[in-house]
């Protein structure tokens, strides 16, 4: 099987060295930084160079680009995939793409899932990319609702394959709005919280809080503004919750208020502690 792979930074950097590490797949990929194709090829991590016209040999590719360039990427060269192939995506946000993409698949003949992969770093890059990136994680996968079964069942097969620890099947308004707490909030917050003076002045006074709430901070402006803003709708609905949650504590300091203070700390123990038993 051959596997074709655009964009060669972190994820789909990690994506061509899994393919290479655990399966026999021949896999070609394109950078539009000529170097990256070519350390690509020097590391082991691809076969060769993929322009349009190699498209017709790929069973599976993956878009590993910004949610715009994705879709221009697709409509640009919707006419040179493979008849059959699975085309999937691996942007942050699922809507769009799915809206504008899903009936374009349909008419030149091949098949495009939304992808997702539940892992990175805060680093980025083709250098900072491994093959064990994957490892364990959840894949995110937003099909067609008229997509078959054997085809689904292909494409949860490939992504188990190289290291993924499950497949989560959902729909482009479910990932977004979810999407929107278990991630994009998190590098808001993070963002936001590493601005404080104080910080300059961490050192010899920070344990491991500060180190998880602060790693996310640095994270790459281009691509999160462009996430952001295709997810703000559902962005905005959590920052309003979060802003009203943090008011409460405020108040409760302001005013001295022990047993408010009390409560409102007791009450995010204990949902944390149920989501965990998984019971939220």
């Amino acid at each position: 099987m051959t596997v074709g792979i655009i964009g060669l930074g972190l994820i789909g950097g990690s994506f061509a060295k899994a393919i290479k590490e655990n399966t026999d797949c021949k896999v070609l990929v394109f950078d539009k930084n000529t170097s990256i194709n070519l350390q690509a090829k020097l590391e082991g991590a691809s076969d060769g160079l993929l322009l349009p016209v190699d498209l017709i040999e790929c069973d599976i590719v993956i878009i590993a680009l910004y949610p715009k360039a994705t879709i221009t990427y697709i409509k640009d060269n919707a006419e040179f995939f493979k008849k059959g192939a699975i085309v999937v995506d691996a942007a942050g946000t699922k809507e769009r793409i799915c809206e504008e993409i899903q009936p374009l698949a349909k008419k030149n003949g091949f098949f495009f899932i939304g992808g997702h992969p539940m892992a990175g770093t805060q680093l980025t890059g083709f250098r900072n990319s491994r093959g064990s990136l994957f490892k364990g994680a959840p894949m995110l996968l937003v099909p067609d609702a008229e997509e078959s079964i054997k085809t689904l069942e292909k494409a949860k097969k490939f992504f188990i394959g190289i290291g993924f620890g499950s497949v989560v099947f959902t729909t482009p308004d479910e990932h977004d709005r979810r999407i929107a707490y278990t991630s994009q909030l998190a590098h808001i917050v993070s963002n936001a919280y590493v601005k404080s003076p104080t910080a300059s002045e961490h050192k010899g006074f920070s344990a491991g809080s500060y180190k998880d709430l602060t790693r996310v901070a640095r994270l790459n402006e281009e691509m999160w503004t462009e996430l952001f803003l295709e997810n703000r709708g559902n962005l905005l609905k959590e920052l309003d919750f979060l802003t009203g949650s943090l008011a409460e504590y405020k108040k409760a300091l302001e005013n001295g208020d022990t047993e408010k203070l009390k409560a409102l700390l007791k009450d995010g123990r204990e949902r944390k502690e149920r989501v965990e038993r998984g019971r939220e």
